[in-house]
């Protein structure tokens, strides 16, 4: 029983970050625990069992006498996050770079070659899913299991902001060029061209997100006549 009891609570895990992820249940969203049981058709065990798991994961919060809520990133997160993932990430790129075999470059090529597609039609969702790919892909051609494990809990994390940084103007080609370049990069296998290149890719997001907090912050200019 104790086998088939985190069986159940590993799926419902599953499905609160996929409801995280498409919005279901968005940031800052208090979860009621008993309707979020019935929608899914289990009991409060396995659900609260889950919502421990993701409160250690950094998607949710429990705040005593309150309940549970879905975090939202803050600009001090961000800011605190992103130079970690540059870091990270580029070591990924570094060590995918010595790692990849010609095999692994032409499943590489067929996912860029979705990435430009998608980028040159705007279609921001089918974008930002495929390079989230792309991402993956580099991270596990880096065949370090340690480095994976903290690249995959931070990203969990900054799923919260989802795509927003791809809806400033340009971002979705700038972004799709900077990718480009650094397959470039793991091509030729140069180690440290595609660390430059990927840290200076993942920084590029949080300005872009820095740029676009900035837009929504500034009051409208009155209109007169």
């Amino acid at each position: 029983m104790r086998i088939v009891r985190q069986a159940m609570y590993l799926e419902v895990a599953d499905r609160l970050r996929a409801m995280i992820d498409d919005r279901t249940l968005s940031p800052g969203a208090w979860i009621d625990e008993v309707a979020l049981a019935g929608s899914l058709g289990t009991s409060r065990t396995p659900l609260r069992e889950a919502l421990k798991l993701l409160a250690a994961e950094g998607l949710v919060r429990l705040e005593p006498r309150r309940g549970c809520f879905v975090n939202a990133l803050t600009e001090q997160d961000l800011d605190e996050i992103f130079p970690l993932m540059a870091l990270l990430e580029g070591r990924c790129a570094f060590e995918a770079a010595r790692n990849a075999s010609q095999a692994d470059l032409d499943a590489l090529e067929g996912l860029h070659a979705q990435l430009a597609r998608f980028a040159q039609a705007g279609d921001i969702d089918a974008y930002y899913e495929t390079n989230y790919q792309i991402h993956e892909a580099i991270q596990r051609l880096a065949g370090n299991r340690w480095l994976s494990g903290v690249v995959s809990d931070l990203r969990k994390v900054l799923r919260l902001s989802r795509h927003k940084s791809l809806k400033l103007p340009g971002r979705i080609h700038e972004s799709c060029a900077e990718h480009l370049s650094v397959f470039s990069a793991l091509k030729a296998h140069d180690s440290e061209g595609a660390e430059a290149l990927m840290k200076t890719h993942v920084l590029r997001q949080r300005g872009a997100l820095r740029t676009l907090d900035r837009a929504e912050t500034v009051p409208p200019i009155p209109k007169f006549g």
